[in-house]
């Protein structure tokens, strides 16, 4: 799985405890095999191994928020269509 600069991430009930209890976590930069991000609402930022984001994705416990720009243009492909 390809992870981008400026993705955004939704925090499980489970896991917010780990991360100040924040809503949301946005991936700002990715050096080889570290991934650093912020926390939404202000509550922090912090790095973790690529690998464990993996992890934490494939169990669900972050999920990937879409953001407006690509549903904007789903908006005006269907429209247009």
């Amino acid at each position: 799985m390809l992870i981008e600069e400026g993705t955004k991430y939704r925090i499980s009930q489970g896991i917010k405890s780990f991360f100040n209890s924040a809503e949301t976590l946005t991936v700002i930069r990715q050096n080889g095999i570290t991934v650093q991000f912020t926390l939404g609402e202000g509550k922090g930022y912090g790095s973790m191994p690529l690998q464990h984001l993996h992890y934490l994705l494939k169990r669900n416990d972050l999920t990937q928020m879409k953001n407006k720009r690509s549903l904007l243009n789903t908006e005006n492909e269907e429209q247009i269509g």
